[in-house]
């Protein structure tokens, strides 16, 4: 090997080596970036992972409290429904008293609702003719009681005496200008009940209307009767 051929294989060989080292090199860098990419794809998927945990712990949570939130809704219809049926069962049995307590509990209505004492009541045409009559005359009485003189039990037990009280207690109601509640020929659709009619004022006594008025203060006390 002359001269030159050593010097050609002596460059090959120092450019064999370099390219070696450069190659090392890139591997390394490559390993490096790598490692680096691989770290930084695992720490996202594990923030993904975590997330979505998360995520998943938030919608259960979201889940459980509409759940909850449903059944006390669901809850709270059934009470309401529960205390509706107590109100109509009431009003149905205010329909069903004997005829006797009926025109009693009537006759106190009107009293109750009368202002001058020289209404009219208008019933539903079916109890205008089965207790209209009697539920004016039971009102007349209470209203002229109210303010008829008090006499001494021992006139008021004899016939006379029981007679003399009834005078008493008609002139006192004429005099006082009460006790003079009429049936109006009217009648009108309603379950229950009466309305109070003095001109152009009314007062509602109907079963439907009572009842609705009492609803929002007996609601709770129903309540506390039907689920304590």
């Amino acid at each position: 090997m002359n001269g030159i051929e050593k010097i050609t294989a002596r460059i090959e060989e120092d450019g064999r080596a370099e390219n070696e080292a450069l190659l090392a090199q890139a591997r390394a860098e490559a390993a490096d970036i790598a490692a680096k990419y691989q770290a930084q794809a695992q720490a996202e998927a594990d923030e993904i992972l975590a997330q979505g945990r998360r995520n998943a712990g938030e919608r259960a949570k979201h889940l459980d409290s509409m759940a909850q939130m449903e059944c006390r809704k669901a809850v709270l219809r059934a009470k309401q429904d529960v205390i509706e049926e107590a109100f109509q069962a009431a009003h149905k049995k205010l329909l069903g008293l004997p005829t006797e307590k009926y025109v009693a509990l009537l006759a106190d209505l009107a009293v109750s609702a009368s202002t001058t004492g020289r209404e009219k009541l208008i019933f539903s045409p079916s109890h205008r003719a089965q207790v209209g009559k009697a539920v004016v005359t039971a009102a007349n009485k209470k209203l002229a009681e109210a303010v008829a003189p008090k006499l001494p039990d021992e006139v008021t037990e004899t016939k006379a005496g029981a007679v003399l009280d009834k005078v008493v207690s008609g002139a006192s109601a004429l005099l006082n200008g009460t006790g003079m509640l009429t049936l109006a020929e009217e009648t009108r659709p309603m379950d229950g009940g009466f309305i109070l009619s003095d001109g152009a004022v009314e007062v509602n006594c109907t079963f439907d209307t009572l009842i609705r008025l009492q609803r929002g203060a007996l609601a709770g006390e129903v309540a506390k009767v039907l689920f304590d």
